[in-house]
């Protein structure tokens, strides 16, 4: 058969497979995914959907509702919530995708370390990980930012190791699973090497599923941020950060409801399109 030849099948192949997940995922995960691909643009590209400096103050504009300030109205320096919002989305993503980052990190050489290292490192880090999965995982960063300071790095930081243990129990049983496969077996019969062996079976049938996972991370992640930041730990005012934007908010939620309604909408919105995607990339992905 032709190049020429092989090409529209392969191109017919890669469209089947793409009509394939758009069915999989069925309309909730489509909107879903809409709705994450709108904070993306918002997080990549704010000036397209709200022109304007999120910090730029006029005091005589202050506390004008939505109608009158704006789409959302204005805060209490006069500056625009919807632009706040919009401009606001690059650091609350930004916050949750780097403690995503850092707890499945974490999570992997913790997983791995117990599946494939020796029966005492398997045991030693089983306990580590129970006894850090059996904390609240809020209650967890909210010790660690107690201990690193308060900011947004350490409340990224904090983040990122409470949700590690979640991580690594899922991946050290999903590893354990693997390396014990007929697959595995088969290919270590036939010669292959333990550390060949675990890059093209182990790794790649394992890791994977943790991509969808992550994606539940993210979202649960924004929500944790958002929460310091919301009690003064993580980024703070004029940051237009979700939490920070909360915080700035609560003492006017009867008279200026707004201030809190937008962010609040905005960070309910984003977690809740990103855990409904990973939850159905999760069934799409192979098991």
């Amino acid at each position: 058969m032709s190049i020429r030849a092989v090409t529209p099948l392969r191109e017919a192949a890669e469209r089947l497979g793409a009509t394939r997940l758009v069915r999989s995922l069925g309309p909730g995960g489509l909107v879903s995914g809409a709705v994450v691909l709108l904070v993306l643009l918002a997080a990549v590209w704010p000036d397209l959907l709200a022109p304007g400096d999120p910090t730029a103050v006029a005091p005589a504009r202050a506390y004008l509702p939505p109608g009158e300030g704006g789409l959302l109205g204005t805060d209490a320096s006069g500056r625009d919530v919807w632009t706040r919002v919009v401009h606001g989305a690059g650091q609350s993503l930004g916050v949750g995708a780097a403690a995503t980052a850092i707890g499945l990190a974490l999570g992997v050489v913790l997983g791995f370390g117990a599946a494939l290292g020796p029966r005492w490192l398997d045991g030693l880090l089983s306990r580590v990980i129970e006894v850090l999965f059996a904390l609240p995982s809020l209650v967890l960063a909210l010790l660690l930012v107690a201990v690193l300071g308060a900011g947004v790095g350490p409340s990224v930081l904090a983040v990122g190791a409470a949700t590690a243990p979640g991580y690594a129990r899922i991946l050290r049983a999903r590893a354990q699973s693997v390396a014990r496969s007929p697959y595995v077996g088969a290919a270590r019969l036939e010669g292959v090497g333990a550390p060949r062996a675990f890059v093209r079976h182990v790794l790649p049938n394992t890791v994977w599923p943790l991509v969808a996972l992550a994606t539940l991370g993210v979202g649960q992640a924004i929500v944790w941020v958002s929460a310091l930041s919301y009690l003064g730990l993580g980024a703070l005012p004029p940051s237009p950060e979700w939490g920070a934007m909360l915080n700035a908010g609560r003492l006017h939620i009867t008279t200026s409801w707004w201030l809190t309604v937008a962010p609040g909408l905005a960070i309910t919105v984003t977690a809740a399109a990103l855990t409904l995607l990973g939850r159905r990339l999760s069934a799409v992905a192979p098991a």
